[in-house]
């Protein structure tokens, strides 16, 4: 294996663009790749673009008729039909829609297969994790679903045991559909609970199906939840299944809108945290994954200047083994670029000031307590189906 990360990146991604009334701004992908740049996190990693996700690929996980309304609507927004989820409010159609979509799951696709073919251990996608899109329908800002193509991917270049762990505060719905009855795949998923957040699946009873039960994992936090709830739930829940799972390739979403500041959603998560679990996951790679390979994506994230260009810059710093300390003052010139780009003042420093800590599930439980009956409920719906201690 290399010892180089390798970023995926093309500039055409800012392309993916629902308007600018649309919360998912691709200011934020701009922004993270400069923050990079500024940084020197560009030559610690190798920066590579890949081929746009062609019909056959995204057929893996896509309908041929969803893929040609997509294409479509594309050609002629005017006339996106809603039957597929396009021309929504959620989902605005837009010129190029086809080709941003594909080639930010070509991205995804392009980082699976260097990782299982050796040409690097880690490999960094932040502009994909587009996790809602279903096999025959856009949903939830996502046109594509790039997570389950390039787990598809892995599967088809014969790869037996994929692990996806998801900690966007929303449930990765569609990556869990698409393996539902896939005994190769084990997804988990952390997200506010499904009451008080779209998509409303996600429940800890939502285990998977036939060969594949106990195959997705849901661990659904209460709105509120913040650093040490977060942490304890993770880690209550994601080693052990790996631990049994041993996967051959992690694929991971990290979605920023857990974050306190994100306007869509209701957990209270610092950027500390955030990178806590990144530095977790890559941990969890080189423990549990054959050769530490990892595949690491972006997801959701709506605080476009605050949060998601320092969360995902760490994320390619802890990958390329070169991580920000996060007491580091973000350079001037980042800042400039902020402000010349959106009139905002950009933030002065890569951490919220918070030491996040959490208890340990091993030292106990309170069953009355709202988190752990959360990390209770998914335990006893998914450990036993792996052979696992509730």
């Amino acid at each position: 294996m290399s010892g180089r990360a390798q970023l995926m990146w093309d500039e055409a991604v800012t392309g993916y663009d629902f308007g600018s009334s649309h919360p998912m701004d691709p200011v934020r992908l701009a922004l993270t790749m400069g923050l990079v740049r500024a940084f020197g996190l560009d030559g610690s990693v190798e920066i590579r673009s890949a081929r746009s996700a062609g019909d056959s690929t995204l057929r893996l996980v896509h309908r041929e008729d969803y893929v040609a309304a997509v294409r479509a609507a594309s050609a002629d927004p005017g006339a996106a039909d809603q039957a597929y989820g396009l021309g929504t409010v959620d989902d605005p159609a837009f010129a190029g829609m086809h080709e941003a979509s594909a080639l930010i799951a070509g991205l995804s696709v392009g980082a699976a297969e260097a990782v299982w073919r050796g040409e690097t251990s880690h490999a960094v996608n932040f502009t994909g994790g587009l996790h809602h899109a279903m096999p025959g329908a856009a949903s939830g800002f996502c046109v594509y679903n790039d997570p389950a193509l390039a787990i598809a991917r892995l599967l088809e270049l014969g790869a037996e045991r994929v692990a996806y762990v998801d900690v966007d505060v929303h449930h990765g719905d569609g990556v869990q559909t698409a393996f539902w009855e896939d005994p190769r795949v084990l997804t988990v998923s952390l997200h506010e609970h499904p009451r008080t957040l779209f998509p409303q699946t996600g429940w800890p009873e939502e285990t998977g199906a036939g060969a594949a039960e106990g195959g997705a994992v849901n661990v659904a936090l209460p709105a509120g939840t913040g650093d040490a709830g977060w942490l304890r739930a993770f880690h209550a829940v994601v080693p052990e299944l790996l631990e049994e799972f041993r996967p051959q390739v992690l694929v991971t979403q990290h979605g920023a809108d857990t974050h306190f500041e994100d306007p869509l959603a209701h957990l209270a998560v610092s950027l500390d945290a955030q990178r806590a679990v990144m530095t977790a996951c890559h941990d969890f790679a080189h423990t549990y994954a054959e050769n530490g390979r990892w595949v690491a994506l972006g997801g959701g994230g709506y605080a476009v200047v605050d949060v998601v260009p320092r969360s995902w810059t760490h994320l390619v710093g802890i990958a390329a083994h070169a991580p920000v300390d996060p007491e580091s003052v973000i350079p001037s010139s980042w800042r400039d670029e902020v402000y010349a780009r959106t009139r905002q003042l950009g933030p002065a420093r890569m951490t919220d000031g918070r030491t996040p800590s959490w208890k340990p599930w091993e030292d106990g439980y309170d069953p009355a307590d709202r988190l752990d009956q959360a990390v209770l409920a998914t335990r006893r719906s998914a450990f036993p189906l792996r052979g696992l201690l509730a």
